[in-house]
């Protein structure tokens, strides 16, 4: 028996599970990765509302520095994230601001140190099923711009280049990994290659921060370290800043 549709689920569907319209959202959208990384931000925003809360996912909507904002809990992996992703661009968000972690891929970079990526490298299991290899997957430049900006007024220590994306956490081998490296790739997480894939055939502008939280080239584990929690606050600071500034504020 033939499906009776040309896809069984979209994003226009869920969001529409969730009723959540265009109307709902902020100009922005600022995508953290943990519920615990929303909950900060979430205290930033003025009169923050629930637009919804679906699985492990909650939005809300309110007000920063005279802005309407938007913040969710995107999603850790690759898989999920590009299931809110889809219903953020379905109902046309204007700009999306991944908020991550990563592990980095030089030495000199530190744990609590920003990373933000200029291109990604799929090495997801999500991707190929939107675009093919040729793609070239690219954050948005003037958003990104004032990312940088935003960390460098702050006093941040941003770091940007090539971001590998991979959904097997427990394979970054020695040989793969200095293959990324070699090919300029100076952190690897699991998230931004499936958001900013979306976002890009969306024609949604979007960009992806993140916070340093280990070293892989030198084996330093930094979730024990405060520098890596301080840092997710400065994450969140920055991506404020960045907003303020693309605004004129």
């Amino acid at each position: 028996m033939p499906m009776k549709k040309a896809i069984h689920l979209t994003g226009k569907d869920l969001a529409g599970m969730v009723q959540l319209r265009p109307q709902d959202i902020g100009k922005y959208v600022i995508m953290p990765g943990t519920p615990d990384r929303l909950t900060a931000l979430v205290k930033k925003i003025t009169n923050p509302m629930k637009n919804f809360s679906f699985m492990e996912h909650t939005m809300y909507t309110g007000d920063y520095n005279g802005v309407r904002l938007t913040a969710m809990n995107g999603g850790m992996f690759s898989a999920n994230t590009a299931i809110t992703t889809e219903i953020v661009c379905s109902i046309q968000a204007d700009n999306i601001i991944r908020l991550g972690s990563c592990g980095a891929l030089r030495e000199d970079i530190k744990v609590g140190d920003l990373i933000l990526a200029t291109a990604s490298m799929r090495g997801d299991g999500v991707t190929p099923y939107y675009v093919d290899s040729n793609f070239v997957t690219e954050p948005d430049p003037q958003l990104t711009a004032a990312i940088e900006k935003a960390a460098k007024k702050l006093g941040a220590t941003v770091h940007t280049g090539k971001v590998w994306s991979t959904d097997a956490l427990l394979r970054e081998t020695k040989e793969l990994v200095e293959e990324k490296a070699a090919a300029g790739a100076i952190a690897v997480d699991m998230v931004s290659s499936a958001l900013l894939t979306i976002a890009q055939i969306n024609k949604v502008k979007a960009a992806s921060l993140l916070a340093v939280s280990d070293n892989v080239m030198t084996g330093e584990m930094g979730f024990t370290n405060p520098a890596y929690y301080i840092s997710e606050t400065t994450m969140i600071n920055v991506a404020l800043e960045a907003i303020t500034i693309l605004e004129g504020k």
